[in-house]
C-alpha cells in the first residue's frame, strides 16, 4: 500500500513558476512509476507528466519545454518544476503511482492517488 501526499501548489502569476512534491509512503518507492495529473474544473483529468523507475520520463504536449519531473528515491518523493505558468496550467494536481517497470505514459494504469494539491495562475 502507498499513500501520496502532494504539496506546492498555490495561487501565481502568469510567467511565475511553481515546485509541486509528492510523498509517498510505504517501502519500495524506487519500483514505482510515478505521474502527475491534472484536473481544471468542468474538465476530464489528463496527464501531465511521469517518470518510470529507470529514470525516464514523458510529457504531455501542452507542458513540454516548460514541465520537468524528477525524483528523489531516497527521500521518497517525486516533484514536478513548472516553470512559464500560465492561466490554462489552472487545475488540481494529482500524484500517481504504479508498481512498474513500463514508462509513466498517460496509457499506464495508476493504482494509488493523491488527494491533490490547487494550482491557480492569474493571468
Amino acid at each position: 500500500q502507498v499513500q501520496l501526499v502532494e504539496s506546492g501548489g498555490g495561487l501565481v502569476q502568469a510567467g511565475d513558476s511553481l515546485r509541486l512534491s509528492c510523498a509517498a509512503s510505504g517501502r519500495m518507492f524506487s519500483t514505482y512509476a510515478m505521474a502527475w495529473f491534472r484536473q481544471a474544473p468542468g474538465k476530464e483529468r489528463e496527464f501531465v507528466a511521469g517518470i518510470n523507475r529507470s529514470g525516464f520520463t514523458d510529457y504531455s504536449d501542452p507542458v513540454k519545454g516548460r514541465f520537468t519531473v524528477s525524483r528523489d528515491n531516497a527521500h521518497n518523493t517525486v516533484y514536478l518544476q513548472m516553470n512559464n505558468l500560465k492561466p490554462e496550467d489552472t487545475a488540481v494536481y494529482y500524484c500517481a503511482a504504479v508498481l512498474s517497470w513500463a514508462r509513466a505514459s498517460a496509457n499506464l494504469k495508476y493504482d494509488y492517488w493523491g488527494q491533490g494539491t490547487q494550482v491557480t495562475v492569474s493571468s
